[in-house]
C-alpha cells in the first residue's frame, strides 16, 4: 500500500514550529537577563502546563488515567524538556552560542540512525540520508563555519550538547506511541511532569522568591510558556503522527535560520551570501527528508 502523503497544511506546521521554537532563543535572552535558568525553566513548562490546561478545558478533553500511560509521559517529559533542556544549558555554559545551536541540530542525524539501528519504524532510504546532511551543512553555513574552530575544546560541554539533541532525536521517535492519546493531552502529561520535577529544583537551587523581574522579562517569560512551549509542543506531537520522527526532527535545521530571517525583518540587517547558500540547504535537506516517496507503480497482470 502506497503511504498517504500529508496535506501541504502539515509542511506549513513545520514551519510554524520551527519559528517558535527558533525565536524562543530571542526571549531567553530577554528573560535570563533577571531570571536565572532553572527557574526560568520551571517558569516556562508551568506556564506552558497551565496554558495547555486551560485548552483542555474549554475542549472538554480529559486527560488520560492509569500508571503505564503515566510513565510513558514521564519518559517523553525526559527526553524531551526535563533532561534535553537540562544537559544543553549545562553544556552552553563551555560551549559558544554557534558551535552549540550546530550541535543542537543534529537530532535529525541521530533520528536516522536510531531508526536505522533499532526501530525501524519508518521507511529510510539514501534521499532521506542526504537530506539529513545536506541540511546539517546549511546549518553550519548559517551559523558560521569559523564556530567549527572550537571542536575538540571544551569535550565535556561538546559532549553535553550533543547528548541534548540525541534526546530530543530519542523524543520524536518515542512520542509516535501516543498517536492515540491525541497531541493536547500527551503535551499537557509532559509538561505536568516537567513542572513537578523543575519548579523544585528551581527552589532548591535558587531562590525564585527573591526575584523582582522587569515587565519586559514577564512578557518573555509568558510568551516562552504560552507560545514557544505550550503551542509548539502542540503542533510537535500533531507532526510526529503526520511528519513521522525524522520529519518532525528536520524542523532543528529550519530553526538556525530563525534569527536570521527575524534580523532582516525586525532589524534590517543584510546576511552574508554564506548564510543565504545556508538558508537554501536547511530547506533543500528538510524538503528531501519531507518529500512523499513516488507511489510504486500496480504490477502488471
Amino acid at each position: 500500500m502506497t503511504p498517504k502523503r500529508p496535506p501541504v497544511g502539515e509542511y506549513l506546521l513545520l514551519g510554524v514550529l520551527a519559528l517558535l521554537w527558533g525565536s524562543s532563543y530571542l526571549f531567553i535572552k530577554i528573560a535570563v537577563a533577571d531570571i536565572p535558568p532553572i527557574t526560568l525553566i520551571a517558569a516556562r513548562v508551568a506556564g506552558a502546563a497551565l496554558f495547555l490546561s486551560a485548552v483542555l478545558v474549554l475542549g472538554r478533553r480529559r486527560l488520560p488515567s492509569g500508571i503505564r500511560i503515566w510513565a510513558m509521559l514521564g519518559v517523553q517529559a525526559i527526553f524531551n524538556s526535563i533532561a534535553a533542556w537540562t544537559v544543553l544549558a549545562w553544556g552552553q555554559q563551555y560551549v559558544g552560542a554557534g558551535l552549540a545551536s550546530v550541535l543542537n541540530s543534529i537530532s535529525p542525524i541521530f533520528v536516522f540512525l536510531f531508526t536505522a539501528l533499532f526501530s525501524r519504524h519508518e521507511a529510510l532510504g539514501g534521499r532521506k540520508l542526504a537530506g539529513a546532511v545536506i541540511g546539517l551543512a546549511g546549518v553550519v553555513l548559517i551559523v558560521g563555519v569559523d564556530a567549527l574552530s572550537g571542536l575538540g575544546t571544551a569535550v565535556a560541554g561538546q559532549l553535553a550538547c550533543l547528548a541534548g539533541a540525541m534526546l530530543y532525536g530519542a523524543a520524536a521517535i518515542y512520542g509516535r506511541r501516543f498517536a492515540a492519546l491525541g497531541p493536547l493531552e500527551t503535551a499537557l502529561g509532559t509538561m505536568i511532569w516537567a513542572t513537578a520535577v523543575l519548579v523544585p529544583l528551581a527552589f532548591v537551587l535558587e531562590d525564585p522568591l527573591a526575584l523582582h523581574p522587569r515587565p519586559a522579562t514577564i512578557a518573555a517569560t509568558l510568551v516562552l510558556a504560552v507560545f514557544c512551549t505550550g503551542t509548539a509542543l502542540l503542533v510537535y506531537f500533531r507532526l510526529i503522527g503526520t511528519l513521522g520522527s525524522l520529519g518532525v526532527a528536520s524542523q532543528s535545521y529550519l530553526r538556525a535560520g530563525v534569527g536570521v530571517v527575524l534580523g532582516m525583518v525586525v532589524l534590517g540587517e543584510v546576511p552574508p551570501l554564506s548564510v543565504a547558500f545556508g538558508l537554501l540547504a536547511a530547506v533543500l535537506g528538510v524538503g528531501l527528508i519531507n518529500a512523499p516517496s513516488a507511489p510504486k507503480p500496480a504490477p502488471a497482470d
